[in-house]
């Protein structure tokens, strides 16, 4: 999958081993897992077959660096995507290049509990102890990376996290990561709205972004699994672009971080894409 081990993903996969190993010197596996069953259930994630947004909680792009939040904005930012619709929360969690941080996740999903929307852990997962301390923060869900992983790897991970009733985002970039995706899908043991397929137009190995690539890919999406736009939505046109190529449900970052009114962009990005839907269905 990786071609280039100086790659972006290459050079996170070796920095969340890093943190995985560090956070195992101050707790096992044992005692996290110990915790993760006395921890309260998360919300569950409810797909009702209507276009939807995640939005996401990220504090700096790669792309585009610091985007005008700070830490101290998670709960009211959090709380104006629930008022506005979101179908779920992604946070993210890496610190190096996205200013994330676990605790980050941990106040999302202790604001979002109590009006039922769930939050996703985004980061560059690569062993279980990750998917752990996802519940253990309050997590429904995690974003799992295709290309950056062996199908052993992943196939592991999508094991474990629905035995810890996480749903999953599948990630993908390209018709080679679909296959795969696909492949992985099917050995889901969760309900196939539980395992979400996504395309990135954002290729996170050379970070750049090729718009076109959701259009184009989007066919190649299995059907029975609910397909995720990411990256690059800046409109409610764009969301209508989008559910009327048969997608449902869009994730949304950089636009909503730099709104001035993020609940208004969220629920106008809904509305068009829920009408737009329709209008495919017909």
């Amino acid at each position: 999958m990786m071609t280039d081990s100086t790659d972006f993903l290459a050079v996170m996969a070796a920095s969340s081993r890093a943190r995985v190993q560090a956070a195992r010197t101050l707790e096992s596996e044992a005692s996290l897992l110990n915790r993760v069953r006395a921890a309260p259930r998360a919300p569950a994630l409810k797909m009702n077959g209507r276009f939807d947004v995640i939005a996401e909680l990220k504090l700096r792009s790669p792309a585009y660096g610091a985007l005008g939040a700070s830490a101290d904005d998670v709960e009211a930012r959090v709380s104006a995507y629930a008022r506005g619709g979101a179908v779920m929360v992604s946070v993210l969690t890496e610190p190096s290049r996205f200013d994330g941080d676990l605790s980050h996740l941990r106040r999302a999903s202790q604001t979002l509990t109590a009006v039922g929307v769930p939050t996703l852990r985004k980061d560059f997962i690569v062993e279980p102890y990750q998917l752990l301390e996802a519940v253990s923060a309050g997590a429904s869900g995690v974003l799992l990376i295709t290309r950056m992983l062996s199908e052993a790897q992943l196939s592991e991970l999508l094991t474990v996290a629905a035995s810890l009733s996480l749903f999953v985002i599948l990630e993908t970039f390209d018709r080679q990561d679909i296959e795969v995706a696909t492949a992985l899908a099917r050995q889901w043991q969760g309900a196939a709205d539980q395992c979400l397929l996504g395309i990135n137009s954002r290729d996170l190995s050379t970070l750049k972004v090729v718009p076109e690539r959701l259009g184009q890919l989007v066919q190649y999406l299995p059907v029975h699994h609910p397909r995720v736009a990411e990256s690059g939505l800046q409109t409610a046109q764009d969301a209508a672009v989008l559910a009327a190529a048969g997608y449902q449900v869009a994730l949304v970052g950089s636009a909503l971080m730099t709104a001035v009114d993020p609940s208004q962009l969220l629920a106008d990005m809904i509305a068009a894409g829920r009408a737009a839907g329709q209008v495919q269905d017909r």
